[in-house]
């Protein structure tokens, strides 16, 4: 019984351990509206300010979205970009940053503009979401 009763706190101990660090790596978002969108800019630590601003100024202006995010107000869409090659390395957007539009859910969205941009990353680290794009609810 005592040993049960051991394995059963020890898993809840290293349960609540790994949730803490889950939440410690958690990364900050930001969440704007732009017409029928809802769209969330995932503030990845790797981002320049300049990157940073060019992705705010892309979730709050049409025009800007249309540009970086074919698609994004059909259905749902996703930006990617590897850690190592950046987001506008030299002011131009890297050739591994990959968005795709047009989704049937977040999900499918996601998934592939991550492959899009593993398949063109020159960097070691695996792609990550900046931007996510859906529907207004």
């Amino acid at each position: 019984m005592t040993a049960i009763l051991g394995k059963s706190i020890m898993g809840g101990v290293l349960a609540l351990g790994l949730a803490t660090l889950a939440q410690a790596d958690a990364v900050k978002t930001e969440v704007a509206q732009l017409g029928g969108s809802s769209i969330t800019l995932h503030l990845q630590p790797f981002l320049t300010e300049t990157e940073l601003a060019t992705l705010r100024v892309v979730m709050t202006n049409t025009d800007a979205l249309g540009l970086f995010v074919p698609d994004a107000s059909k259905g749902f869409a996703a930006l990617a970009v590897s850690p190592d090659d950046g987001f506008l390395p030299e002011g131009a957007p890297a050739a591994s940053a990959q968005a795709l539009g047009g989704l049937v859910d977040a999900e499918t969205a996601a998934k592939d503009a991550l492959a899009a941009c593993d398949k063109l990353r020159k960097g070691e680290a695996a792609c990550v979401l900046v931007l996510e794009i859906a529907p207004k609810a």
